[in-house]
This record gives structure tokens, sequence and C-alpha cells, in this order.
């Protein structure tokens, strides 16, 4: 497939494929959430130790992008991503046959370390080949896709312990790493050309990883993004234990509850294109951002008027959630825009620091003391508070970058 630098339109099935890469790994991490309790029980703990097997996983997409992004600026994005599609096919077979929660946790971590090559690999080969406001397009258009694997992942789930056990769901996992290389193998050209390879060591790469971080072009709208998807992670993180433990929904209740709360990311990616003509892609990382505020506004709501608690709660979790569909592709198109050759480090880092943040998002629901429903809300407000401050920081470096230029 040859692409031309900045071309002003890209192949939908090019488009199709770099999502569907990209949602190997939330469909790996939102597709047994309907299970828990059932695992939990055969290995003899709580729901939310089980759990804990969620910020392992982002352990290992944390650590695993920090090693594929230097790695394909150096080698290419194929060969990568080839490699990473099969570990985690690897490791999600190991998962099967898992019989404690410790095993879990160590596989968990492994297969992590595969499924993130999609995540760092299909930003970069967009950032490879498209400017920033085509790119902006593109990552609307695979968050569209995107937004649909939290949707019918858990419904997938719960459909699936119908009729099997837990394990059939790890089974689904390895047939999509299956169906995904071979798709790669028939279908992914290489986007980075030898001429354009950085060569770079071990220590190069760390040094390469600081000026990204310094970059202030790279570094505001970052955190922005980080942020903002640390609100969506304390929602995963607690889902299970807020609706199917404190509510005491269904399997089946809790996949669609969780699938109509995605939906929102899909209809604001959606309105991400509607709104190019009329609003720049800051504009709409501010917007994306007053929407989780209003979310988390709401939520926090729910507590006083008890009688509609649970209506509110599912009103504000909406909107936070709904908001990843403008703050998602309009800060990551920001982060990756001054970033040429060196898009596959700064796409890694960018995408190590998001899943480090779920991490932190697991650990402040650990330490915090109240429900499970509390903790979730005060997470999120930290979060929200701390992403918003981001996108103001993005909002007045691009000022004075505008300023200066003239």
């Amino acid at each position: 497939m040859q692409m031309n630098a900045s071309p002003s339109h890209y192949r939908t099935g090019w488009i199709l494929l770099l999502a569907v890469l990209t949602a190997i790994a939330p469909l790996s991490t939102d597709m047994y959430l309907p299970a828990l309790p059932e695992m939990a029980s055969d290995f003899g703990t709580s729901t939310l130790l089980v759990s804990n097997s969620l910020p392992a996983y982002f352990l290992g997409l944390a650590i695993g992008q920090l090693i594929y992004g230097p790695i394909s600026d150096r080698i290419g994005r194929r060969t990568p991503l080839i490699f990473g599609l099969s570990l985690h096919m690897v490791a999600s077979i190991l998962c099967i046959y898992a019989d404690s929660l410790s095993t879990l946790l160590i596989v968990r971590v492994l297969q992590a370390l595969g499924s993130c090559v999609g995540l760092v690999l299909a930003r970069a080969a967009i950032r490879d080949v498209l400017d920033t406001a085509h790119a902006a397009k593109a990552f609307a258009s695979m968050m569209i896709v995107m937004g649909i694997a939290p949707v019918i992942a858990p419904t997938l789930g719960a459909w699936l312990l119908i009729f099997f056990r837990w394990q059939s769901i790890f089974v689904a996992l390895t047939a999509l790493g299956v169906v995904s290389l071979i798709w790669v193998l028939l279908q992914f050209k290489e986007t980075l050309p030898a001429e354009r390879r950085l060569k770079l060591s071990f220590m190069q790469a760390g040094q390469l990883y600081v000026r990204i971080a310094q970059d202030r072009s790279f570094l505001y709208p970052m955190l922005a993004g980080c942020f903002s998807f640390g609100i969506l992670f304390c929602y995963i993180n607690a889902a299970s234990a807020v609706f199917m433990d404190q509510y005491h929904f269904s399997q089946q209740q809790f996949a669609y509850v969780f699938g109509f709360n995605a939906i929102g990311t899909v209809l604001l990616s959606s309105m991400n294109h509607k709104l190019e003509k009329k609003y720049s892609v800051a504009q709409r990382l501010t917007l994306g951002g007053a929407v989780q505020a209003f979310g988390v506004f709401v939520l926090l709501i729910a507590f006083i008027f008890s009688v509609f608690e649970l209506p509110l709660m599912l009103a504000g979790l909406f909107l936070a959630v709904a908001g990843i569909g403008l703050t998602a592709p309009n800060s990551t198109a920001l982060a990756m825009s001054q970033q040429g050759r060196q898009a596959g480090s700064a796409s890694a880092l960018m995408g190590s620091l998001q899943f480090g943040f779920g991490l932190l998002s697991g650990i402040l629901l650990n330490v915090l003391l109240w429900s499970a429903q509390v903790n979730m809300s005060l997470s999120m407000l930290i979060f929200v508070i701390c992403s918003n401050a981001a996108i103001a920081l993005t909002q007045r470096y691009l000022k004075s970058q505008v300023i200066f230029a003239k």
C-alpha cells in the first residue's frame, strides 16, 4: 500500500485495520469484566481482588509500549506488529489454563505486553503518512470503530458465559489474535521507509523519551489525554464492583449498562468530524474536557438526590465516558503533530503514560476507604480537574506559538 507523506484522504480499509489492532487491548480489558465474580469464586477470593488483574494488565500495557516505540522507529512498524500479535495469542492461551489469581496476574501482564503493540503502531503509522489535520480525522475514525469495542465486549463476554465457563472469553481473544495476525500479514504494508528510521541504542532511546517529554508541544496535550483516559480507567476498574456487587446487576445487565455508557464515545467521535469545519483541534479538545467535567459533576450530584441516585449516576458516567470521543483523538493529534521521525517513540510514551494512569486509578480505588461508588467518583473528580488544567495549558501554549510566529 503506497501512501503519500500528507495525503488529503486515506483508505477506509486501512483505518479499519488500525482500529482493530488498537481495539485488541480494550477488548482484552473489557470482555472478561462480567466474568470477574465467577473467576473470584473459582479462585476462592473476592471480586475486588480479581479486579486487580486490570491494573496488572495496565502495567503490561505501559511497559510494553515503551519497548515497541523505539524498536519500531529503528526497524519499522510491521515486524514488531507481527511479534506482538503472536505474543498476545500465546498469552491468551495461557490465560485459559490459569488456575489461581497469582497465575492470572502473571499471564495477564504477558498478554498486555503483546496486545499493546497495536496501540503504539497504529498511532505511529497514521503519523507516518498523515499531517495533523488529517491525522485528527483518522484518529476520530479509529475512535468510532474502537468505541464499539467497549460497547460489545462485555456483552459478548456475558453471552459466552450463558453457555460456557469464563475460559471461553480467552478462547475468543485468542481467535481475535489469529484473525488480526493474518490480516496484518496480508494487508499491512510498512509505513516507515528505511531512510526515515532512527538508529538508536537503548540509552539513546531513553534520552529520546526525555527529550520528547520535555517538548511542550507534546507534553501538554499528552497530559490532557492521559488524565482524560484516567477518568475512563476509574470507571473500568470500579464498574464490576459498583454494578454487580453494590447494585446486584446480573452479568447480562452489567454488560448492557457498560455497553450503553460506551456508546457516548462513538457519538462524540462521530461529532468530531462534523465539528472540524467550525472548530480547531484544540477547541474540540476543550469541548471534550468540558463534557467530562459536567459528567463528573452529575455523578457527584447523585449522592445528594438518593431517590434518583442510580439514574443520575448512569447519566454522569455516560457523559464522563463520552467525552473521551473528543479528548482522545484531538489530544493525540496535537501531541503527535511535531514528532516526525520519532513518532513511534512519542506514540509509545503517550500510550505508556495513558495506561500508567490506568494503573494509578487502580491504586487510588484501593487506597480510598469508602464504597466502590464513592471511590470511583472521587477518583474521577481528581482526574477531571487535572485533565482540564492540562487542556488550559495546551491552549495557552498554542496561543503563545501563534503570537511568536507573528
